[in-house]
Formats: structure tokens, sequence, C-alpha cells
């Protein structure tokens, strides 16, 4: 199986935003609170693109979709690993880590000094492919968001 990542299209923001809210809605049990969330980062990040130091992956497995992860701009110096997510058909054939992988490069290729992210503690598959590359769970934090309780977590990493 290859494994093939490659820049935005017109269309995939729109898969992004389909395929992350009905996979955490079957998974989890998130409602459309998640959906309206990611439909704001997405737009905020085609409105203000700086594609020098922002960027967006979709992994192609046989020419399917299999996933998707961003990089965006966050505080000074400071990128952020945003909506990374592995079409189940993928999971566990390296389609996660070669998302993160890419940004992580292009995170350091941009100049930034530090990655961090925001994840939840039940998405332990999200979870190990950032331990695996470094990134240390700095917070935790319980909340009530799309539906459900949850625990709120920061990784980060240097670069």
């Amino acid at each position: 199986m290859s494994v093939i990542l490659r820049e935005l299209v017109p269309g995939d923001m729109g898969w992004v935003i389909d395929r992350q809210s009905a996979i955490y809605a079957a998974d989890y049990g998130w409602n459309g609170e998640y959906e309206a969330l990611v439909l704001r980062i997405l737009a905020d990040f085609a409105e203000t693109l700086d594609p020098a130091r922002e960027r967006g992956w979709i992994a192609e497995v046989e020419g399917q979709r299999a996933g998707a992860v961003f990089c965006m701009a966050g505080a000074e110096g400071v990128a952020k690993l945003r909506l990374l997510h592995v079409e189940s058909f993928a999971r566990g054939k390296g389609v996660g880590g070669a998302l993160v992988d890419a940004c992580i490069a292009f995170a350091k290729d941009a100049g930034y000094r530090e990655m961090e992210l925001w994840t939840q503690g039940c998405l332990t598959g999200a979870r190990r492919i950032y331990g695996a590359r470094g990134f240390a769970l700095q917070e935790v934090s319980p909340h009530h968001s799309f539906g459900v309780d949850l625990v709120g977590e920061m990784w980060r990493r240097p670069l």
C-alpha cells in the first residue's frame, strides 16, 4: 500500500469538514458543535492563508482520500498542528504518521521554533502518533464540548 501526500485542491476542505464531522459523530457521539468548530477553523485558514507559513495536506491511498492535517500559524514562533484525521480503512498503515511528519517538517522549514496541538484523551491513535514524534503532554483540562464530556489535552514539541 502506497501513501501519497499532496497539497490541497478545491473541494478538499469541504471533504475534511464532512469526513471529520461524520467520523467523530459515529465513533465518539460528537454533535454538530464539532462541525461548526471545523468550519470556523478552515474558514479562517482559507481567508488568511500565508502559504510560506501555513499548509494543508491530504493523504491518498490507492487514489482515495485517506486523511488530512493542517499546519497553521499560532503565537509568535509557534506552529499549530490542526485537524489530523485518518479514514478507518487507512488506520494502522502509517497514514497518520506520514501526515504528522509532513506537518513537522514544513513547520521546521518555515522557521517555527515550536509546534503545539490540542486533542482529546479519547483519540488514542492520534495521541500515540504525537508521543512517538516527540510531542509531550503539557496540559489536561476536562470539559463538556460537542455534546459529550471530554478531556482536552495540549501537546507541544520543540522544532
